[in-house]
């Protein structure tokens, strides 16, 4: 049996032997100068802790024997190179918590050892050193150290996956292998949604904070500047665009000459999107009356949609040629070597409010929306209010983990 003590400054370990006295221990010392517990500690005569080993005698075979496993100095415990067997010293910090299972798995496999074949570096655990493991990460690591178990259903799996391509019988112990393995806690860093969490909660409810004000007095705003105020959250909202490009040009190959899209979306890879915005009216997106028992579009909203559509059109037209060209326009505002691309661009409307529709308008609209789903995103602002909002609530629960 084996446990620890401090005292006087130093990590004792003590030793009692389970089945019989402790008389073997000191022979064994007197015959080749040193001894091996669980094949993890190697001590010698210096070791001993207030033994001396001349004089012992029967006595003291029946009593625990203590070791000097390491001394404090600046917070840590040293344990030395030798005592392990391993290539680099332990440092331990004062205030961490030391069993056996510290040191040694099952069949007393050494845990240094095994660390000892992966890196020659002092392990410092615990503390304030720069280098240091925390002390949490180190116990998960105890944890999740291979057990018997485990162990051999990993050697029947090895086993398994060669007999099986010569046995139908053979059970499929790799698949069993692999089930255990996924039930247990793998490694994983740190989670940085957690980390960043605080940050990004004020960040998204600012921005709320701040569309909420702009749609509560829009008047303020000429359309310019609601453009440019909306475009700056919509790059929060969709952080996959990493540049926009006001009044872009696109060629207009039927008519001979060159448009100017408002707006003209960059991705991290250089695909173009489309992006339209217009102030909040609150009439503008379905009508207040049925036509054949539906809600049809607006002029407002159907006119939007045919006026992206067309610049898709155009860019698609303009293809390679246009690609170059809005390349070498844009080269001094992109990345290095970066090439803009046209390739089955995409577009977004921003524009009007549905907190005063109906269900039925509401259900119409979606219906068109639907409807050009998969060139357009047509989004009110009432749209943007839910999804920071939702942005939001997903933080807020993150901090409290």
């Amino acid at each position: 049996m084996i446990s620890f003590e401090v005292k006087n400054n130093f990590l004792i370990l003590i030793y009692n032997a389970e089945s019989e006295n402790n008389e073997w221990v000191f022979n064994k010392i007197k015959e080749s100068g040193k001894v091996t517990l669980r094949q993890t500690f190697t001590f010698t005569e210096e070791d001993l802790h207030n033994i001396n080993l001349k004089s012992v005698d029967e006595n003291d075979y029946e009593k625990p024997i203590k070791f000097s496993l390491a001394k404090l100095a600046d917070g840590y415990f040293k344990i030395e190179k030798r005592i392990l067997l391993i290539d680099y010293f332990v440092f331990i910090y004062k205030d961490v918590k030391i069993s056996l299972n510290f040191f040694m798995s099952t069949k007393n496999i050494s845990i240094f050892k095994i660390i000892n074949k992966l890196t020659s570096e002092d392990v410092y655990i615990g503390g304030n050193s720069p280098d240091a493991i925390p002390k949490k990460v180190f116990f998960e690591l105890i944890e999740n150290f291979p057990n018997n178990y485990e162990v051999a259903k990993y050697v029947n799996a090895r086993i398994s996956s060669i007999l099986r391509d010569y046995f139908d019988s053979t059970i499929d112990s790799e698949k069993e292998y692999n089930q255990y393995m996924n039930k247990k806690i793998s490694h994983r860093g740190k989670n940085l949604s957690i980390l960043f969490v605080d940050n990004e909660l004020n960040k998204y409810k600012i921005i709320l904070d701040k569309l909420r004000e702009m749609l509560k007095d829009e008047d303020k705003y000429n359309e310019k500047q609601w453009q440019e105020e909306i475009i700056q959250i919509i790059l929060f909202i969709f952080p996959k665009y990493i540049r926009v490009f006001n009044e872009a040009p696109v060629r207009d190959t039927y008519n001979n000459k060159t448009r100017l899209i408002d707006y003209l979306l960059i991705d991290s890879n250089g695909n173009t999107d489309i992006i339209e915005i217009k102030k909040p009216f609150s009439h503008c997106i379905v009508t207040k009356t049925v036509y054949r028992d539906n809600y049809i579009p607006l002029r407002e909203l159907s006119g939007t949609v045919m006026q992206i559509e067309k610049y898709i059109f155009y860019l698609n037209k303009w293809g390679k040629k246009g690609e170059n060209k809005l390349t070498n326009k844009y080269k001094n505002e992109l990345p290095n070597k970066f090439q803009i691309k046209i390739t089955n661009p995409g577009g977004i409307i921003i524009m009007g409010r549905e907190d005063k529709l109906s269900t039925a308008q509401k259900h119409d609209f979606e219906v068109i929306k639907r409807k050009y789903k998969n060139i357009i995103d047509i989004i009110t602002y009432d749209d943007l209010l839910k999804r920071l909002q939702f942005i939001i609530d997903r933080l807020e629960n993150l901090s409290k983990k």
